[in-house]
């Protein structure tokens, strides 16, 4: 049997091979980082979840002390409504529907702190138990909610840099993979809070 005869097609063979195993492991790896992605984003979800699950309970302990607050009762609630309409798949979030997201969220935690302010007034409130408990789950609810957009934006940045690196990016594009967005502070943020008394 002559060897030499056989040498060009194994070569070719070892080559093709080399070359399906280094595509395929980029793009097992990619589909697993994305994994990551899309269970923070649950997790991200689920925190969210929790809030608006908060909200009913807030709203209608304050409403038995506060009953002309209605304007600020209907902000939350409304608030919350449109929170929970804005639905995003992780496998193909763009920029713009996280941008989204993050409005309607950030317009719950603005219209909770309005809640929040008009209960100073109301001191048999203030130290309602129930209200209390409420109060700390939601604080609770806030810090969650902060680590789960954290752990997401964690989970996001391995994933774009496997497929934004060179040669990976080559493969990245004819697989259709693409860059998924991380979560910025809301427009407006960098602005120091204005404390009233």
């Amino acid at each position: 049997m002559d060897f030499k005869k056989f040498l060009p097609w194994i070569i070719v063979a070892v080559v093709v091979i080399g070359i399906y195993s280094w595509a395929s492991g980029i793009y097992n790896n990619a589909v697993t980082l994305e994994q990551d992605v899309k269970e923070s984003w649950g997790n991200v979800n689920t925190s969210y979840q929790r809030r608006n699950d908060l909200i009913p309970n807030i709203v209608n302990t304050v409403k038995g002390y506060a009953e002309h607050e209605k304007s600020t009762l209907t902000a939350v609630i409304e608030a919350r409504a449109k929170a929970t309409s804005v639905t995003i798949d992780p496998a193909n979030v763009t920029p713009e529907q996280l941008a989204a997201f993050n409005s309607a969220q950030s317009g719950v935690s603005s219209s909770l702190s309005r809640l929040l302010v008009s209960v100073e007034q109301y001191p048999n409130l203030k130290a309602d138990a129930s209200f209390m408990k409420l109060q700390d789950e939601l604080a609770s609810t806030e810090n969650q909610i902060l680590t789960a957009r954290t752990r997401f934006n964690e989970a996001v940045k391995p994933y774009n840099n496997n497929i934004n690196t060179f040669p990976r990016n080559i493969l990245a594009g004819m697989y259709g993979l693409k860059e998924k967005p991380y979560f910025e502070a809301v427009a407006g943020a960098e602005k120091p809070v204005e404390v009233k008394f």
